[in-house]
C-alpha cells in the first residue's frame, strides 16, 4: 500500500507541469518569483500531488477554476519545500468562499451570561480533515509576500502542527533532539510576545499569536516566509528553529533574490522594478 503511494506520488511529480499553470504560478503567486529553479521544479511536483490528492470545492456561489486551486495549493506547498512529507495526510478537502464567511459564536461571560452571535473569519484549519478559507483574502495574501499575513501559509500551518497529534504550537520535529531547544526558545518567545502586548510595546509577531501557542506558531510561521530578513534580526533563535524545522533558509533566499534583482536593475535601469524589503 505504502510503495503504491509511494510510486504514484513519482509519477504525478514527474508529469510535464502544465503551461497554463506556470502562466498562474508567475502571475499570482508572487513568492513563486523568489524560489530557485530548482525549488521551482521541486515546487511543480509537490502541487501536481496536491492537486491530485486533495479536493477543492468553492462554496458560497463560488465556481472552482484553476487559478483558485493552483493558488491555494502552491502556497500550501511551499511549506513543504526540502522535507519528507506526507502531504498534510489528515487533509481530505478546502473550502473555498468567495470572500470573508461568518459563524455562529456562542460565549459564556464571567458572570454567567451566555452571548450568541457571528464572527467574520478569513480561514479556519479543522481537526476532522479540512481547511476553509477565502479566496479575497487568499490572493490578498499572496500579492505582498512582505507584509507578513498570508491566510493560506498560516491554516496549513495548524495542519502541520496538527501531525504530532495535537495542536499546541509543536509539530513533529525532524529529530527528537530538537524538542528541548524547540520547547525552550517557543515557550519564551511566547511569554515575550504577552508581555510586550501588556505592556503596549511594538511587536514585529502579530497580536494574534498570543491568543494560544497554536496560533502563536502559525503567526511566526507567517512571518519566517514574508518577513524573514525582520524575524532573524529581531528574533534570531526563533528564526533559527523555524529554518530547521522548515529546512529553508528564508532570509538567505531574500536577500539573494534583492541581490538578483539589484544587479539587474544595474545592468538595464530602464527597466527596473521597484523593490520592496521585507522590513
Amino acid at each position: 500500500m505504502f510503495g503504491l503511494k509511494k510510486r504514484r506520488r513519482r509519477r504525478w511529480r514527474e508529469m510535464p507541469f502544465p503551461a497554463a499553470w506556470l502562466e498562474i504560478l508567475e502571475q499570482r503567486v508572487p513568492y513563486y518569483r523568489l524560489l530557485s529553479a530548482d525549488d521551482r521544479r521541486e515546487l511543480q511536483g509537490h502541487i501536481q500531488v496536491f492537486l491530485h490528492e486533495k479536493t477543492i470545492e468553492g462554496l458560497g456561489g463560488l465556481e472552482m477554476t484553476d487559478e483558485i486551486r493552483v493558488s491555494i495549493a502552491a502556497q500550501a506547498c511551499i511549506l513543504l519545500l526540502h522535507r519528507e512529507t506526507d502531504y498534510y495526510p489528515s487533509l481530505f478537502s478546502i473550502l473555498v468562499y468567495p470572500h470573508k464567511y461568518f459563524v455562529k459564536k456562542t460565549e459564556k461571560l464571567p458572570d454567567g451570561t451566555v452571548m450568541e452571535g457571528y464572527e467574520g473569519r478569513l480561514g479556519e484549519s479543522w481537526h476532522r480533515g479540512e481547511v476553509v478559507l477565502s479566496w479575497d483574502d487568499v490572493k490578498k495574501g499572496a500579492v505582498d509576500v512582505h507584509d507578513g499575513n498570508n491566510v493560506v501559509f498560516h491554516e496549513f500551518a495548524h495542519q502541520l502542527d496538527g501531525e504530532s497529534g495535537a495542536h499546541d504550537g509543536t509539530p513533529a520535529l525532524p529529530r527528537l533532539s530538537m524538542y528541548g531547544a524547540w520547547a525552550r526558545v517557543f515557550t519564551q518567545e511566547y511569554k515575550n510576545l504577552i508581555d510586550n502586548l501588556e505592556h503596549h510595546r511594538r511587536t514585529l509577531i502579530s497580536s494574534y499569536g498570543a491568543t494560544n501557542p497554536a496560533e502563536f506558531f502559525a503567526v511566526v510561521t507567517e512571518a519566517f516566509f514574508e518577513r524573514p530578513l525582520a524575524l532573524k534580526r529581531c528574533h534570531p533563535d526563533l528564526y533559527e528553529q523555524l529554518r530547521l524545522f522548515y529546512q529553508q533558509d528564508t532570509a538567505a533566499r531574500l536577500a539573494g533574490y534583492h541581490r538578483q534583482q539589484a544587479i539587474a536593475a544595474a545592468a538595464c535601469p530602464e527597466n527596473r522594478d521597484e523593490q520592496t524589503a521585507d522590513g
